[in-house]
């Protein structure tokens, strides 16, 4: 019965494409994310999402490739932000905030001045069900792409994450490895746009990432734990979604964060249980 419940679905073919969407998603998400907890930026893939609007609605305007549009546009953004940090005369949260509400209202201001017919609800939330065989192989060569580059330069990136100034003093590249994180966050939100939309990604960058990083301490641990996480939770999510009727991207995320919170209660060294449970011990 188990098993007749796994394989129902996968007779049908927009099923089997989302399943594979969703483990492209699960996996690309968690693991840039992992990188964003642990310099402490989580809050840059919420900005990053809401920029890319304006990108979006330019290249459907024109007439190309929408996700090119959203990368430039995602390149823009976090370039701007990171000469407005660079001044040091405002925090970097508020740079964020300004850069992610400017971003948004120009990316809505542009949908009635150009004639844009972009589906918003669709940008917010993504289709899953709805994946084309070119959205597959445009997010899969994505993924393979960033998780390809992860692996070649994981010792840089693993020295600038936990000390970027030390970094710096040895003569890493520290510019062109922040360029390259940001270039996978914008990379990593067009994968993942189509499955769960760009607002609900942010829940498969960050809930996965921040439960491995309760459960593990080595980075690299962190980034295999986050990948099985997400991935789990886009399975659970779709096959939830399916025999539930419910809306597939909300259900991933949900879940996501439910993974989330087990980890922040349940963790053996972090947990918030456990810990409760070491203080009334020790009284």
């Amino acid at each position: 019965m188990i098993v007749d419940s796994l394989t129902a679905p996968l007779a049908y073919d927009f099923f089997r494409r989302a399943l594979l969407m969703g483990l492209i998603a699960g996996v690309i998400g968690p693991v840039v994310g992992s990188y964003l907890i642990v310099q402490r930026l989580g809050f840059l893939a919420n900005v990053i999402s809401h920029a890319v609007l304006p990108g979006l609605v330019i290249a459907q305007a024109i007439g190309i490739d929408i996700s090119i549009g959203a990368f430039l546009s995602g390149l823009l953004s976090s370039g701007l932000l990171t000469w407005i940090q660079s001044q040091a005369v405002v925090k970097p949260d508020a740079a964020m905030n300004a850069i992610l509400a400017s971003f948004f209202a120009l990316g809505m201001l542009l949908i009635p001045v150009l004639g844009s017919r972009l589906n918003l609800e669709g940008f917010l939330f993504g289709d899953i069900l709805s994946v084309s065989p070119t959205d597959l192989w445009r997010s899969g060569s994505i993924a393979v792409g960033v998780l390809l580059a992860i692996v070649l330069c994981y010792r840089p990136l693993l020295y600038y994450s936990f000390d970027p100034v030390g970094a710096a003093a040895i003569g890493l590249p520290v510019r062109w490895l922040e360029f390259g994180m940001v270039t996978a966050m914008s990379l990593t939100i067009i994968a993942g746009m189509q499955a769960v939309g760009v607002i609900l990604i942010i829940a498969l960058i960050s809930c996965p990432a921040l439960a491995a990083y309760l459960l593990v301490r080595e980075l690299h641990w962190m980034l295999v734990v986050s990948g099985v996480i997400g991935v789990a939770s886009a399975c659970l999510g779709l096959y939830g979604s399916y025999y539930l009727n419910l809306p597939s991207g909300p259900a991933i995320a949900l879940i996501s964060f439910l993974a989330f919170l087990a980890a922040f209660l349940f963790s053996p060294s972090r947990g918030l249980w456990m810990r409760s449970r070491a203080k009334s011990k020790l009284r």
